[in-house]
């Protein structure tokens, strides 16, 4: 059977069902993004700490690192809710299970990136007197975020991605929806190729996204910008010459 023999005109007429299908993952995926990096940031600071915590999240690190996604929704929708008692929906086990994998990942990414700050910004700020969190907030941590940006952006794909295997707890996600719309129109290979083309249409997207983000973080601010930015570093330099002399 040629290519074009197939009803291709099936993706058009179930376009609704294929992107509501897209606006879950996405939807699943961005929740468990913000979770990751707040969790994953911790992380790469525990490591960073002297043992024993440093172990303990070394250990959480390698452990989720090597978990499949498909293991890793499946021990949260039926192993952690029963140990729990608690009867999770498929978003939030989706939600949780992407969590626990991505945020050992990130911390690996945030580890990186806050080794990239130069020690002298961490010294300079110890000498003006400022207090270790000031510093890291104000200091460290923007100058990370510069440089684990790319990354992020890639590891957001990966994300996006692995809600496809979260089809076994009945999230409707684009591949459960395209495995419905197969056993009714059987025509499987119009639809998956349909949903590979929405994938990679994805990641183009959250690519560019990403860049501009990255794009807007590292160049220098302008016009109304600029004079935002320039009252800003005014009261934070007067909130510190303030602590100084307190």
């Amino acid at each position: 059977m040629k290519i074009f023999d197939y009803d291709w005109s099936l993706i058009w007429d179930y376009r609704g069902v294929l992107l509501g299908g897209l606006w879950v993952a996405v939807q699943v995926s961005v929740v468990a993004l913000v979770i990751s990096a707040v969790i994953g940031l911790l992380l790469a600071v525990l490591r960073l700490s002297r043992p024993p915590i440093s172990w303990i999240a070394t250990a959480y690190i390698n452990v989720f690192r090597g978990v499949p996604a498909l293991v890793s929704v499946v021990w949260v929708y039926f192993g952690l809710a029963f140990l729990l008692g608690i009867n999770f929906s498929v978003f939030q086990a989706g939600v949780i299970a992407l969590s626990l994998l991505y945020s050992a990942f990130l911390a690996e990414i945030f580890r990186s990136a806050l080794g990239a700050v130069p020690p002298g910004h961490r010294e300079a700020g110890q000498a003006l007197g400022l207090r270790g969190s000031r510093i890291f907030f104000s200091v460290i941590l923007p100058q990370a975020v510069k440089v684990a940006l790319p990354n992020i952006g890639s590891m957001y794909i990966g994300m996006l991605k692995d809600t496809s295997t979260f089809t076994i707890i009945g999230l409707l996600e684009v591949v459960r929806v395209t495995q419905n719309l197969v056993s009714t129109t059987f025509q499987p290979f119009v639809f998956y190729t349909a949903a590979a083309l929405i994938y990679v249409l994805a990641a183009f997207v959250i690519d560019m996204i990403f860049r501009f983000i990255e794009s807007a973080y590292t160049r220098p601010p302008h016009g109304r910008l600029l004079a935002a930015v320039r009252r800003r570093q005014r009261r934070k330099i007067s909130e510190l010459v303030e602590e100084m002399g307190g």
